[in-house]
């Protein structure tokens, strides 16, 4: 749980009065808006009570349901220069841009990738063939690297070591 900017243990020399009680944890607050917030974190139903409207999304406050509802409203959105397409983020249109410089692209969905390799395993998406397969379960992959970290369940091996606490894990990404 994330430290609260008002929680008075984290501020100790700070003599301000703090009259509202979170009667969850016994925290105490300056301000009541900041209880409120606070007391959300206790209960999961009330985590997200602001709701949008068109999309059905909730978010934790009202700010942040009045910066998604930006994405609503077509004037904020970003247009391609080569085709008129229209999307609600810049990394959405950066992805696009691939469809008009990439040399590789899907005849079956458009995706474009950077090279053939990536089409060539794409492609196996939609065929549904697994080619490789794990000679202790029977398990199917579409690449031999995906076999490969699979692998690791039987064999329990764990190449990748944190060099702050020395926990081993089985894939890099664990690390984060």
């Amino acid at each position: 749980m994330s430290v609260d900017s008002n929680d008075v243990t984290e501020h100790p020399r700070d003599d301000k009065p703090r009259p509202y009680l979170c009667t969850v944890c016994n925290k105490r607050f300056t301000q009541k808006r900041n209880l409120n917030r606070h007391s959300r974190r206790h209960t999961d139903e009330n985590r997200r009570p602001y709701h949008c409207a068109v999309c059905g999304k909730w978010y934790t406050t009202k700010a942040t349901l009045t910066q998604h509802m930006s994405q609503h409203t077509e004037e904020n959105w970003y247009s391609c220069t080569q085709c008129e397409k229209r999307f609600r983020s810049q990394s959405y249109l950066r992805m696009h841009m691939n469809v008009h410089s990439s040399k590789y692209q899907c005849s079956e969905c458009g995706n474009c990738f950077q090279g053939n390799r990536e089409l060539t395993v794409h492609k196996l998406s939609h065929s549904g063939d697994r080619p490789f397969e794990c000679s202790v379960c029977g398990k199917r992959f579409t690449t031999s690297s995906n076999l490969a970290v699979h692998s690791r369940i039987h064999s329990g091996e764990k190449p990748y070591k944190c060099h702050m606490c020395d926990k081993a894990f089985s894939q890099s990404g664990h690390l984060n």
